[in-house]
């Protein structure tokens, strides 16, 4: 196995980086109408990858990222959002918006055994937090924008009281601050295309017999989120654990011009894979003594920004879904009404079928939108200078 924006009080209209409105006007030329998201997170190794797609992915806009309590505590991942920024080159104008420190009603929980104390275990090459670069994307503006007001200006701003555009919530970790989210701004809803979250497991878990880890962390937050009226999707186990980086993978990630038959690993390309490598290394021996996963780690968050730019990837099915709140032994489970037992309607709320679950994926697809985003940050990104 291998190795170990809101700082500015201008409404994002008015303060594109030169980068964002050519991403902008390419996509506008090409007749492709941009998905605006904001990202939640809690990085954590698979959380980085989703960052580095939200990105580089064509089609996607990323207006913000907030982070929250999970793979490690909330000042960690908090860090390590900023860490990841820098490293993928975002727009200047991108800073990170901390959010809960802790679920709504359980005491915090986090995984050192998969992802090391400060939620980035054995990664090497990503600058520290103490760095100025980093520091620019915590503190540049004075006191942080919070996650909840981050998220409130980025929708408002951005949809215009229907002017403008919806935008895509996407959840990578535990669902506290959207359910704090769509409690505080109501009013706010309908400016929401979609939440897309990665979490739960249909009849599987992996940090309970039956619960997944990111609706294990603050189950309540996510049967508030799955009560709302808005499109919402799931990404669950079931298809997270067919995104495994294989050998395969890895040879591609550390060299673009490695040959499909080789099985050697080669040196990688640039510092900015290297970092990839170690990344990935550290959560694949992560997944190998806990898990048993001899093949690779599966890329669980990235896969929620795959689902905005390429939808057509995923196969789906909606259906009921609600959150086990009080089992001894199911508290955390995600509850997919396969059969249809209950009777409902066809709103996204508590009465209907609220949510579309992903049943597969074409991992050739998602592995090769991964590796195209890895080469087009590898030309911009600041490791490599």
């Amino acid at each position: 196995m291998w190795g170990r924006r809101f700082g500015s009080s201008q409404p994002p209209s008015r303060r594109h980086s030169q980068f964002q409105l050519l991403i902008l006007d390419r996509f506008f030329r090409l007749n492709i109408m941009p998905r605006f998201v904001w990202l939640d997170c809690d990085p954590g190794h698979d959380d980085a990858t989703a960052i580095l797609l939200a990105v580089h992915s064509p089609g996607i806009q990323l207006l913000g990222i907030s982070t929250v309590h999970g793979n490690a505590d909330a000042e960690n991942t908090n860090n390590n959002a900023a860490r990841c920024l820098h490293a993928f080159n975002a727009p200047k104008d991108i800073r990170v918006c901390p959010g809960a420190t802790k679920p709504l009603l359980r005491p915090a929980r986090h995984d050192p055994e998969i992802h090391g104390i400060d939620g980035l275990g054995g990664v090497i090459g990503l600058p520290s937090v103490q760095s100025a670069e980093v520091r620019e994307r915590l503190d540049a503006h004075g006191a942080p924008i919070r996650a909840l007001e981050g998220m409130a200006e980025a929708i408002r701003t951005t949809w215009k009281q229907g002017v403008g555009n919806k935008v895509t919530v996407v959840s990578s970790g535990p669902m506290t601050n959207i359910a704090l989210f769509v409690s505080v701004y109501p009013d706010l809803l309908d400016g929401i295309d979609e939440f897309v979250f990665m979490g739960g497991g249909v009849g599987l878990g992996n940090r309970s017999p039956s619960a997944e880890f990111n609706i294990l962390c603050d189950p309540e937050a996510a049967q508030i989120v799955l009560d709302i009226p808005v499109k919402k999707t799931m990404i669950p186990l079931n298809v997270t654990h067919t995104a495994i980086v294989r050998d395969d993978i890895m040879r591609r990630l550390l060299s673009s011009s490695t040959a499909a038959s080789s099985t050697v690993l080669p040196a990688a390309d640039s510092k900015l894979r290297h970092m990839l490598f170690t990344l990935i290394g550290f959560f694949a021996d992560s997944y190998k003594s806990t898990f048993g996963f001899i093949d690779g780690p599966p890329l669980h968050d990235a896969l929620t920004i795959a689902y905005v730019a390429q939808p057509e990837l995923f196969t789906c099915k909606r259906y009921r879904v609600d959150v086990e709140l009080n089992g001894v032994h199911t508290a955390g489970e995600t509850v997919v009404d396969v059969c249809s037992y209950r009777q409902c309607d066809d709103s996204w709320g508590r009465s209907g079928k609220n949510c579309i679950v992903a049943e597969a994926l074409n991992v050739q697809g998602f592995f090769n939108l991964f590796l195209d985003c890895v080469a087009r940050c590898d030309v911009v990104s600041p490791l490599n200078r």
